[in-house]
């Protein structure tokens, strides 16, 4: 079950309370149940995921279930930049009860469904990042099982260790790639030694795409943009998942396992102007930031921040 969130998270500065030109989110926030939302090509909807039963079962740190709430109350502040045909929707959040993982993601699949079937695009707020194979869930239905889908995932993991026991925040590609013949998975921002060496011979295994961290730069980013279009048109649909670890931690504290050598703001958000901007990409979500892990809210701000790249480009494509 979908809950309204309390629309008292939605707030900030208020410059004027006509002129557009001026708005902020909370502003033009509308609230609704998803049963409501007419189809609405010009619109993002906001779901959150409150899970870390992943998580936990991957022995990570605890704290992103709180972060759906955390990053509205930060992207409620920016400045809204488009016009009044361009809609922003929450429909609330969907939450793991005790340590039913599997039956949440079913649910949020369900929502991620029924968003696109509306042509609305979700934008989901994780949670951890079990959020991603709901979130694949919801696209599959939706496209169908023959159509092509290029997932692409912002991460420092690949996120492909075995099931056989249990589904975790570390599974989830691996699920998809095991009983899905029709999708292919790229990752950018592999940490060299932040996978063993198994995984490593896994990805190759299973055909996984694939750049590391250290190649990933400001002067070598056109490799990075080369390789991802070329990704991107080798497939009928797209979906976009950044797990915030992917970040450097000097920049993103607040995450279950922060990497040192992770990748600069700037660099994620070219990869999710890039990718999110493409008529092929249907969907986004951010997970792992950890509200109780941070410092001095610098990661849900961040957060908010990227989240807000993804849904400026997705409403850029119907500019008028």
């Amino acid at each position: 079950m979908i809950r309204k969130i309390n629309p008292a998270l939605w707030t900030g500065r208020t410059d004027h309370v006509e002129n557009r030109s001026s708005f902020r989110y909370h502003q033009v926030i509308e609230i609704m149940d998803i049963d409501e939302i007419a189809p609405a090509p010009e619109a993002c909807a906001i779901i959150g995921f409150e899970c870390e039963e992943g998580v936990q079962r991957n022995k990570g740190r605890l704290g992103a279930a709180q972060a759906p709430n955390a990053l509205r109350g930060e992207i409620s502040k920016l400045p809204w930049k488009f016009p009044a045909n361009k809609r922003i929707i929450d429909i609330g959040n969907i939450a793991c009860l005790g340590n039913e993982l599997e039956e949440a993601q079913q649910q949020l699949g369900f929502a991620v469904e029924k968003l696109l079937s509306k042509k609305t695009v979700p934008i989901i707020f994780g949670g951890g990042h079990e959020t991603a194979y709901g979130h694949y869930l919801g696209v599959r239905n939706y496209i169908g099982k023959d159509a092509s889908l290029g997932i692409i995932n912002i991460d420092a993991h690949f996120d492909l260790r075995s099931y056989e026991e249990q589904i975790s925040s570390g599974t989830m590609f691996k699920q998809i790639l095991d009983h899905d013949p029709n999708s292919r998975y790229f990752v950018a921002g592999i940490q060299r030694f932040g996978n063993t060496q198994e995984l490593f011979d896994r990805a190759d295994e299973l055909g996984v795409l694939y750049e590391y961290e250290e190649n990933i730069h400001h002067g070598n980013f056109v490799n990075l943009q080369t390789a991802l279009t070329a990704f991107i048109e080798d497939h009928d649909y797209v979906l976009l998942t950044l797990c915030s670890d992917v970040l450097n931690a000097a920049f993103a504290p607040g995450v279950s396992a922060p990497s040192p050598f992770g990748l600069e703001p700037s660099l994620v958000r070219s990869i999710i102007q890039l990718v999110a901007a493409h008529p092929k990409t249907v969907s986004f979500d951010i997970s792992e930031v950890n509200p109780m892990l941070d410092e001095n809210n610098r990661t849900v701000k961040l957060g908010a921040y990227l989240a807000n790249e993804a849904i400026a480009a997705f409403l850029g494509r119907y500019r008028t």
